[in-house]
């Protein structure tokens, strides 16, 4: 209809600072295991990088939880390690194991990469299928890991408890630890500027092993190489947001916000939200901070975990999101119980006399 008045998309609003009387909703992994049509899916594909890569079915996936559930956001569903596979890694997935990747830079020069950036555009297509797909209210969040995650997995060759290989070598040989890091801050905006152009409308940079550096450390890889990725996409795309998510920060989490320039920050289920509430600065959207187990709960546990969350966040646009990632035996009825609360209050316990 022409000339008619065209009402915001609620998470966009407040990723550009307002707050909501309801806050927006989506979860970390919202696309993914916990739903037995996307296992259904991809038993069919043969394996996970096998779905990221046929754009049709990562973008069924990416629209699986939005149907069944109606969240405000869309994620782009991928794989953080995209980035080190462009960069010229070889990448795969060792069944129950998780991702491997190969030559490891411990042992390994990064000038034995071959960087090939077209091993991006299967992920823009996805992303140009999904945006033909979305409700106009959804807003459509891209992401990619930030360069210390992203360098934990490079230096290893897969996933560790305590990302030892990574630190040692930051603090053995920062200099070639940080040519790594500068490659991937790189990669990470061709990346995202590509994801953003494609059709994504706000970003995410997840940081899933910051907790494991020491102040100064976080100061040099967490916030410095994030703050770098933050100034060249707002010059590249100055109207769309990036959320922040250095999982493990705790008491960093002010200097990480000052510190990169993100507009909105992502806090995990550790943090007390009252605390977030005042330590951070004022009028700064914060996603989060539901624990995915009290999710796993459900009743009473999320209800008070809920409340708690929006009662400290009550001044402040929020995003209604779990500390992490949805785990895979969540329950798909305490999904929709969530979301009924959130947005209506009402509870699924037996209301009292």
């Amino acid at each position: 209809m022409s000339g008619s008045h065209v009402v915001p998309k609620p998470l966009m609003a407040v990723l550009k600072g307002e707050r909501q009387a309801v806050p927006p909703m989506w979860l970390m992994r919202q696309a993914g295991r916990y739903l037995p049509e996307y296992r259904e899916l991809r038993a069919r594909k043969g394996g996970f990088l096998e779905l990221v890569y046929d754009s049709a079915a990562a973008a069924e996936v990416t629209v699986q939880p939005l149907r069944r559930f109606g969240f405000d956001g869309a994620i782009l569903f991928s794989d953080i390690l995209i980035v080190p596979y462009a960069m010229g890694q070889n990448l795969w997935f060792e069944t129950g194991e998780g991702p491997r990747l190969a030559p490891i830079l411990a042992e390994a020069d990064l000038s034995a990469l071959k960087p090939d950036w077209s091993r991006f555009e299967a992920v823009y297509e996805t992303v140009r299928q999904v945006k033909a797909m979305l409700d106009p209210q959804t807003t459509f969040l891209g992401f990619a890991g930030s360069p210390w995650t992203i360098a934990t997995y490079m230096v290893a060759g897969q996933g560790s408890k305590d990302q030892g290989a990574a630190r040692r070598l930051a603090y053995g040989d920062p200099a070639r630890f940080g040519a790594i890091i500068d490659a991937i801050v790189d990669a990470t905006v061709v990346y995202l500027d590509g994801q953003i152009r494609a059709g994504v409308e706000a970003v995410q940079l997840f940081d899933s092993w910051a907790g494991s550096l020491a102040p100064l450390q976080f100061e040099r890889w967490v916030i410095e190489p994030n703050a770098r990725i933050v100034k060249k996409l707002k010059a590249l795309h100055p109207g769309v947001p990036v959320i922040g998510f250095p999982k493990g920060a705790g008491a960093k989490l002010p200097d990480y916000v000052r510190g990169t320039g993100v507009d909105a920050v992502g806090v995990d289920e550790t943090v007390d939200p009252h605390w977030a509430d005042r330590a951070l600065p004022q009028g700064l959207p914060v996603q989060g901070n539901l624990d995915p187990l009290a999710l796993i709960a459900g009743g009473e546990a999320v209800e008070q975990a809920v409340d708690n969350i929006r009662a400290a966040f009550a001044n402040r646009p929020h995003i209604m999101n779990l500390g992490h990632g949805i785990l895979p035996d969540t329950p798909i009825g305490h999904v929709e119980a969530l979301l009924d609360y959130v947005r209506t209050g009402r509870s699924q316990r037996r209301e009292t006399a």
